[in-house]
């Protein structure tokens, strides 16, 4: 008897799994605004010069009285780009001679400016107050704003190379408690943080802690349920970053001052650590440990919760190792990222696959944490996002099992890929055209994830699963570093991100039509296994096509 028929006797999708699965998805919509929580913390507010004659709060002499606030901003301001107030200089000495209806742009040149020496002075119609305007991230230090997204996201990219180390070492129940524990503490701290580099030093440490919750809430519910309703599962996991979204963007229409946002979606941690040492160990950890007799008592619980308290308590020692012999047999088959990388078979599944799960993260993370850039509302794009990306993974799970899993990968990134890039020809003054464009885009990179995520686990065998989902969410975590830093090249040409956002998932898709279709077919134990499936394969292509012949009698 494998662990998951004994798995099945105590109940592998009853109350104790609904109860889990609320009890986990909560803290992950609650992830979700962490992770997207500087669009509207570090929203950009408008912004110009400060000038003496506007804003010293006393008339200076020699100042007309009867001149509107109008007039003194265009004698004080000179225009920008956009043919507004300019956002980053200011005239040294009032030109009056703008006043004189009959004077052109040639009365003023670039010499008789200068950079905001005094500061600037901020629009909060829409923010009270966001870290752009507490430590001025604009103009000069504009990229200081994607740096510390970036920041934020290395943060992950370094604890999920940490936090798989320590829940195989500590528990995954433990692990994911502590992680709780550091969200609350580091979110909270960096509601008070008192300069940018304390901030961003903080959004780290609490990054390193959000991983921790997203890596064991996955192990722990694909542990405890099951195989049969692991998809369900976790598509009901994942679907808890779409309720973020909309929660996110909810809470930031009510709270628009950084400090209060920042402490509403990290106080709650503290709730999750509470209620989290309700949660029972993985019992399949604690048998691959070596600890049965605590496992025993996990099951037996489990079996309680699940009105199956007979079953459970003519559980064993020896039934429980005996349930172990396949695991453990497995799991001790020597493996590394050689193996990954050098077997035939898999060298190119593990590259295709971790293109693919860099495509995600840089498209995803690029555009999503940059909602400004489509100049429209970014409460409702939020709530749009959110629907449309729930929308899409619930259908993406439904076509996987009709359409296959290679076609709608590769139909996902490359339509994701060219909505972006039809904005490149869209004008800006197609608002409402460039919104819906790159909500679609984002739509089909939430189809993306669900497909990758679930590809990614048939691709490869049993004992080199964990290790190729892994690297390919590293890959993806760097390509979320990478994301929001490409938005600098903007600088040079406005086109120049959306052309790479576009560009990468649609090559990504392509690539992946050099993968087989895995629909249908068993998961693969051994590398052996794989072998065998290629050999398989390229024997049905290399034969010949039928000839039927007709005899007659």
């Amino acid at each position: 008897m494998a662990f998951s028929e004994l798995l099945d006797r105590v109940g592998s999708l009853g109350r104790f799994q609904v109860l889990q699965s609320m009890a986990l998805v909560m803290p992950i919509m609650w992830v979700a605004t962490q992770n997207i929580l500087e669009n509207f913390s570090a929203a950009v507010p408008g912004h110009r010069c400060w000038v003496p004659l506007l804003d010293n709060g006393t008339a200076l002499a020699g100042t007309p009285s009867a001149l509107r606030p109008e007039a003194l901003l265009a004698v004080s301001i000179p225009p920008g780009p956009n043919h507004g107030p300019h956002q980053c200089r200011r005239f040294r000495q009032p030109q009056w001679q703008l006043l004189d209806t009959n004077s052109t742009a040639t009365n003023w040149s670039e010499a008789a400016t200068e950079p905001c020496v005094d500061g600037w002075v901020y629009d909060r119609s829409t923010f009270t107050s966001t870290i752009v305007d507490k430590w001025d991230l604009v103009c000069d230090s504009q990229a200081l704003k994607p740096m510390a997204q970036s920041i934020f996201l290395a943060g992950v990219l370094v604890g999920t190379t940490v936090t798989g180390q320590a829940s195989d070492r500590f528990g995954r129940r433990l692990v994911l408690t502590w992680s709780y524990l550091q969200v609350a503490v580091w979110g909270t701290a960096t509601a008070f943080a008192p300069s940018f580099p304390v901030y961003c030093l903080f959004r780290f440490l609490a990054a390193l802690a959000i991983t921790g919750i997203m890596m064991n809430t996955a192990t722990i519910l694909i542990e405890w349920t099951s195989a049969q309703a692991r998809a369900m599962v976790m598509t009901f996991s994942n679907l808890g970053y779409s309720f973020g979204m909309i929660l996110m963007a909810t809470a930031a229409y009510g709270i628009r001052d950084w400090m209060w946002l920042q402490l509403v979606v990290s106080v709650p941690f503290f709730l999750f650590f509470v209620y989290s040492w309700w949660l029972p160990e993985s019992a399949r950890w604690l048998l691959t440990r070596g600890k049965v007799e605590q496992g025993l008592r996990e099951l037996q619980r489990v079996a309680a919760i699940n009105g199956k308290r007979a079953v459970g308590d003519a559980l064993t020692t020896e039934v429980l190792l005996s349930a172990m012999q396949k695991e453990l047999s497995v799991s001790q088959t020597p493996t590394n990222l050689g193996n990954l990388l050098c077997t035939p078979g898999l060298g190119l599944r593990t590259f295709v696959s971790t293109l693919c799960w860099f495509a995600f993260g840089f498209t995803f993370f690029g555009l999503a944490l940059d909602l400004q850039a489509l100049d429209s509302n970014i409460f409702l794009l939020q709530v749009l996002i959110g629907v449309i990306d729930m929308a899409a993974k619930i259908g993406t799970l439904l076509l996987l099992s009709c359409l296959g899993r290679r076609p709608m990968l590769a139909a996902s990134l490359v339509l994701a890929g060219l909505c972006i890039l039809a904005n490149v020809l869209v004008p800006y003054e197609m608002r409402s055209l460039r919104s819906a464009l790159a909500l679609l885009g984002l739509g089909w990179i939430g189809g993306t994830f669900t497909c990758i995520t679930i590809y990614s686990g048939e691709l490869f065998p049993t004992v080199l699963r964990i290790t190729a989902v892994g690297l390919g969410q590293m890959l993806a975590r760097g390509g979320a570093i990478l994301g929001p830093l490409v938005r600098l090249l903007g600088i040079h040409n406005p086109s120049l991100p959306l052309l790479l956002y576009g560009a990468v998932p649609v090559l990504s898709g392509l690539t992946v039509l050099l993968l087989p279709e895995t629909r249908g077919l068993p998961l693969p134990d051994t590398i052996q296994d794989i072998q065998s499936q290629t050999v398989k394969k390229a024997t049905h292509d290399t034969r010949g096509p039928s000839v039927l012949k007709s005899t007659q009698l």
